[in-house]
């Protein structure tokens, strides 16, 4: 785990230069990881949270939050009970917290701008079976990580006045209508008017969304639909 610490580059980590601390991370990191008791594990947050991923008297979330989320899940999964606890409330907090205008997003492996949630989002999802055999407040990061779902599209047909899009969602897609980014390598589009038109069944990531007012040839398969809302949070 120290050795995976090492490996980022944490001052390349973008953040605003007047709130992030990137050696905080390092060393919050590496402090949380060691942590054997209570006390130790309070110390690495208030490194982690004072400047390091989030400024928690500012409420705001640093894009170091989200490279730093599989390394907190680990910490969660390997450390000590109070690190846990430290490490999951960190990515909790980085959740609900806004980030500073310039600094909303980080790239995924597949080159597109993603929401800091988002990402932490996805690295929460990944780690299911570990959240859901923990306490209650564990389990509902997982479903504070599900309001930030992912479509990707698959396959897609003309639906009347809009298409009918078929792909896997991750997360919990909201009732009604609801704006939608549209995620290609090097570009994003709003979609206005998206809804679920079938949900994925049990034990099944399968869905269909419908998006209004859209051409099928707009919505081209690999594409990546993320809350539009998400995007829009600025501290």
């Amino acid at each position: 785990m120290l050795d995976a610490i090492h490996a980022v580059n944490w001052d390349a980590v973008p953040g605003h230069p007047d709130w992030y601390e990137p050696a905080r991370v390092a060393r919050g990191l590496r402090a949380l990881a060691d942590a054997a008791n209570l006390v130790q594990a309070g110390r690495a947050g208030s490194l982690l949270g004072g400047g390091g991923i989030v400024h928690g008297h500012s409420a705001a979330v640093f894009p170091a939050a989200a490279v730093a989320a599989p390394l907190l899940l680990d910490i969660a999964e390997q450390g000590h009970p109070a690190a846990r606890d430290t490490a999951l409330g960190l990515i909790d907090e980085a959740l609900s917290s806004c980030p500073h205008a310039e600094y909303t997003r980080v790239t995924a492996p597949d080159g597109t701008a993603v929401p800091i949630c988002c990402a932490i989002a996805h690295h929460v999802r990944g780690r299911t079976a570990l959240l859901a055999g923990l306490g209650k407040r564990d389990r509902s990061l997982l479903a504070d990580a599900g309001e930030h779902w992912r479509f990707e599209i698959h396959e897609r047909v003309a639906d009347g006045n809009g298409t009918a899009a078929f792909g896997t969602l991750a997360g919990s897609f909201p009732d009604g209508l609801h704006a939608a980014e549209l995620h290609l390598p090097g570009e994003i589009t709003v979609l206005d008017e998206v809804a679920l038109e079938y949900p994925p069944a049990q034990g099944s990531f399968e869905a269909c969304l419908r998006v209004i007012g859209r051409h099928p040839r707009e919505l081209p398969p690999g594409a990546v639909l993320f809350p539009a809302a998400c995007g829009e949070h600025v501290h």
